[in-house]
């Protein structure tokens, strides 16, 4: 059985990661209105990321008997300066991110709740590679610059990028 208490952070970070979600769809919408179409499957596979979060979180707290309680999502921003503005900004939001993750394994460790611990733990990891795949991003963009034949061939890389599983929702034979 989850705690009241965890059950209700669990809630709150899974409004956080269907924010994620909501912003980096809102970063591929840009890419799509700016006809950098790499840019943007790259992003749309970053939101549906975010959602496979929020599920994660979901289903824990089910399967522990707990309530799942949905709250408002608020509308992220939808324009930007340039391409390089758009990662440094995704950089900061999962730092934000990995802030909330590190303050939720405080809390189950000091409930003693073992269970929350071994799921919190995924994503600790989790985080290190979200902010090492943003952190490369910037890194690119600032040695890229304004050079538009290297923007295209980047790009045109970033269109490369496969989605990994992704089970939104259990199916009744997976409950």
């Amino acid at each position: 059985m989850i705690k009241k208490k965890i059950e209700e952070a669990f809630n709150k970070q899974i409004n956080e990661e269907i924010f994620s979600f909501y912003l980096y769809l809102s970063m591929a919408a840009w890419f799509d209105s700016i006809n950098l179409k790499g840019f943007a499957h790259w992003m749309k596979i970053q939101a549906q990321e975010e959602m496979f979060h929020a599920m994660k979180f979901y289903n824990h707290i089910l399967e522990r008997g707990g309530n799942v309680g949905l709250a408002e999502i608020a509308g992220p921003k939808t324009k930007w300066e340039s391409l390089l503005n758009v990662y440094e900004e995704s950089l900061a939001h999962e730092g934000h991110i990995t802030g909330c993750i590190n303050d939720l394994m405080d809390l189950v460790i000091e409930e003693k709740d073992h269970a929350a611990r071994s799921l919190l733990q995924w994503f600790v990891d989790e985080q290190v590679e979200e902010e090492a795949n943003f952190s490369e991003m910037v890194d690119k963009l600032k040695m890229v610059g304004n050079h538009n034949p290297l923007l295209l061939m980047q790009d045109k890389e970033m269109g490369q990028r496969q989605p990994g599983p992704n089970p939104f929702f259990k199916t009744g034979a997976e409950q």
